[in-house]
Parts: structure tokens; C-alpha cells; sequence
């Protein structure tokens, strides 16, 4: 009975993994972990690995978990999305929106499966599988919010919509009862969609595939790498890399996105430490990097529309559109994001059959003061995390793990470079998350 169980949960956990939206922009759009242990504690767990999920985060950490199977979900809500302008904007100003009235998204909550699992291969070596969302980004902003009905950029209802799956399918090495390695082959699958940016066209190398098209698709292949090993009684290191992953360009976007609708998915790497604290708790921090200029579409800022990159149409003062700094173009305009460093530090306590957990996050802030014009589509500004969660055994074989996350709010507010500075946008966000899982062990 409990295997048929086991194998019904494996089956729903895995579709609903693969068919379920992803909407998560905690760190840029990473999330700010991944397993409900993991976000109890912020997000840390480059060190330490405590579920199947662990891959996601150092793939040597698989070596220690032991053969599991974890599944969940999370509800998510990044609420407020929203931007208000001030100054008095003009027809070139490319924003239509009311002076000092804040203007939301849509679309408050979203539900975020998980699933991972851990087959032990012999007493040294595992193979694991583990599918998550890596984060996202999501607005909507209804035309009917501003003046006469136009849309925030004068086309419409507008907003995207990123998602990202993720298949990581791992193999962890003892090297000793101590030290482990590990590697992933990670293979992602992502969509995006937006609406409403028409009014740029007269800056895009490909007006027709620009805007207001289907949801396109992106597939590719990555690598994970990881170290994690016990230095000396009760301290822990680890370390491990991802690389960039090449994904297939975004067709129905290629008027958008630099390189032709180039969107692929950046590299990151993570150093973590943990200490025992006592017999019964632990301390558990990382180090994060995430490095967002290593592509163009995401890292290039929208002054490549205005600095003579782009030579645009004549119904903005220029011949074209044509130029390496046009929308789709080499060198193409973008949300102008920045690398961060992301540090977590996370505290966990065993008391009798339960595990209690906390954790704060502190990342560097992606968005530029003076990128925060296309950045209305994507306010992901969010800087700290507070999280909490728990671990409660029901038996030798199963558990049920629960973590919470707050953002609190974070803005950004900077010039429109169309106006020469007459209006400033700011734009904002904060987060709540909630999510639970439910472990079998052997």
C-alpha cells in the first residue's frame, strides 16, 4: 500500500512540476531556495543538504540525504507589483500614467510544485532527480488603470510572463564518510510572453515579433558542480558552480530580446559553511552569486535606445530602425540588471521530534536608479528575506516540512531617460510565500 501510495504522489508531484506556471522573482528572478527545509533557513544549504532537492543547490550534498522522496508545493504571492510616477510626463515620455497614483499588477498568487528524489546506488554513490521552478517574472497591468484607457505604455493591457522549469538529474560521489562530489545535468524549458510595448517599435529591428505575439519557448542544457565535506568536527564547507545555459532563442520575441530573442539562463556559483551549535543546532550560511551580465537581453541597459547604438524610425527623430543597440538587436536594449551577491545566513534547532528553523537573506539590488522605466515589466527589486519553517517526524519513514518567507517592501525610483528627467519611476514589491511538503525516507 505505502509503495502504490509512494508511486501515485511520484506520478501527480512530477506532472504537476512540469505543467504548473512558475512566478517566484525573489533574487532578480532566481528564487531564494528551493527545498522547504532550505527556505526555512533562507535559502542556505550550499554546506549542509538536508532533502532530495539538494542538487538544486550543490549536487554533492545528494551523497548525505540518504534514498527519499520529497514532494510540495508553495503558494506564492509578489504583492504589491506596482509603479507610480511623478513630473509632469509628455508624449515622448513613453509612460502614460496619472502623477502620484500608484499603479498594480494583476495576478496576486501563484502555486509552485516541487519534487525531488534520491536513489541510492550503492553505500557511496546516489543518482537523484530533482524538478523545481527557478524563479520568474509576472506583471499585468490593466489599461483601464490609466488615462483613457491607453495602457502604461499607450498599447494596451501590458505586462509579461517568464517561466522556468528545471530537470536536474544528478550523481554524488563519496570520497570518504566525510567529503563528497557531485555533478548535474541540469535540462531547462522556459516560456515568455508580453503584451503592450508595442508603442516601441519604431526601436525594434523586428517591429512583428515585438509584442503581442503567443507565448514562445526556450529549451537548453546546463551543468552543475559541487564540493561538500566535514573540515573538522561539527564544521561543514561546500561549494559548487552552474554554469550558463544556452537556451534556444525566443522566435515570436526576436524584436525584443538582444541577439534575436536571445534569453538564456545566467551562471551562478555558491560557497557555504555550517557549524553545529551544541548537540541539537546548527548555523547555516552561503554565499551567492548570480551574474546577470553574462547576457545581453537581461544586462543591457535601455539607453542603447537613445545613445546613438539605435538608429530609430522616423517618427522618433532617426532613418531606421537599425542599429546594433535596436530592440533585437547585438547589442539590443534591456532591462539593464546588474550582478548581485546574495548572503544567507540560517539558524535550525532539533527539539525532540521536530526541527525548527529561521533565516534572513541580504542580496545587492539588481535594478539601476536609471532602469527603472522597462523595469515596470519586471519590478524585481526585492532585497532581504525573513523565512521560518519547520520539520515535524511522524516516523522512522516520513515527514512533513513547512517554511514561510516575507520580503518586505523594496523600491527603486530613477529618471526616464525619454524625458531628460521631467518624470522619475518608481517602481515596488514585496513578497509572501508558503510552502509545505511531505518526505518518505528508506
Amino acid at each position: 500500500m505505502r509503495t502504490a501510495l509512494k508511486k501515485s504522489l511520484l506520478v501527480l508531484a512530477v506532472s504537476s512540476a512540469i505543467i504548473a506556471p512558475v512566478a517566484n522573482a525573489t533574487n532578480g528572478y532566481f528564487a531564494h531556495g528551493y527545498s522547504t527545509k532550505e527556505k526555512g533557513v533562507a535559502g542556505a544549504g550550499t554546506a549542509y543538504s538536508q532533502d532530495s532537492l539538494a542538487s538544486a543547490t550543490n549536487p554533492a550534498g545528494m551523497a548525505f540525504v540518504g534514498e527519499r522522496l520529497d514532494v510540495g508545493a508553495a503558494i506564492f504571492s509578489p504583492s504589491p507589483r506596482s509603479f507610480t510616477l511623478t513630473g509632469a510626463p509628455n508624449p515622448g515620455s513613453f509612460v502614460n500614467a496619472s502623477p502620484g497614483v500608484e499603479i498594480e499588477s494583476e495576478k496576486d498568487f501563484f502555486l509552485i510544485p516541487h519534487f525531488g528524489t534520491n536513489w541510492q546506488m550503492d553505500e557511496d554513490t546516489t543518482i537523484g532527480l530533482a524538478i523545481y521552478g527557478n524563479g520568474g517574472m509576472n506583471t499585468e497591468y490593466n489599461a483601464s488603470d490609466t488615462p483613457g484607457g491607453a495602457g502604461v505604455f499607450g498599447a494596451g493591457d501590458a505586462g509579461v510572463n517568464l517561466e522556468q522549469v528545471f530537470f536536474n538529474t544528478s550523481f554524488s560521489k563519496k570520497l570518504d564518510d566525510k567529503q563528497a562530489v557531485g555533478a548535474s545535468v541540469i535540462v531547462a524549458a522556459q516560456r515568455f510572453l508580453a503584451k503592450g510595448i508595442n508603442s516601441f517599435g519604431g526601436f525594434s529591428l523586428d517591429g512583428a515579433n515585438l509584442g503581442n505575439n503567443t507565448h514562445s519557448y526556450g529549451y537548453g542544457v546546463g551543468l552543475k558542480i559541487g564540493y561538500q565535506g566535514e573540515v573538522s568536527d561539527g564544521v561543514r564547507v561546500g561549494v559548487s558552480y552552474q554554469s550558463k545555459i544556452n537556451m534556444s532563442e525566443f522566435d515570436e520575441y526576436a524584436g525584443l530580446f538582444a541577439e534575436g530573442g536571445d534569453f538564456d539562463i545566467p551562471s551562478t556559483y555558491n560557497i557555504g559553511v555550517s557549524f553545529d551549535v551544541g548537540s541539537s543546532a546548527m548555523i547555516i550560511a552561503d554565499v551567492q552569486r548570480i551574474n546577470y551580465t553574462d547576457i545581453a537581453s537581461i544586462s543591457d541597459p535601455i539607453q542603447q535606445l537613445i545613445n546613438g547604438s539605435c538608429n530609430p524610425s522616423p517618427a522618433f527623430g532617426g532613418t531606421g530602425p537599425a542599429g546594433a543597440g535596436c530592440l533585437g538587436g547585438a547589442a539590443g536594449a534591456g532591462f539593464g540588471w546588474n550582478d548581485i551577491t546574495i548572503i544567507k545566513v540560517g539558524y535550525q534547532v532539533d527539539v525532540d521530534d521536530t526541527t525548527y528553523r529561521v533565516g534572513y537573506s541580504h542580496s545587492d539590488q539588481p535594478i539601476p536608479e536609471d532602469q527603472t522605466l522597462f523595469n515596470i515589466l519586471a519590478p524585481a527589486v526585492i532585497e532581504d528575506h525573513i523565512t521560518a519553517g519547520m520539520t515535524m517526524r511522524l516516523d522512522n519513514n516520513q515527514e512533513f516540512n513547512v517554511s514561510g518567507m516575507y520580503a518586505p517592501s523594496a523600491s527603486v525610483k530613477g529618471a526616464n531617460p525619454f524625458d531628460g528627467g521631467a518624470t522619475q519611476i518608481e517602481i515596488e514589491m514585496s513578497q509572501w510565500e508558503i510552502q509545505a511538503g511531505w518526505a518518505w525516507k528508506h
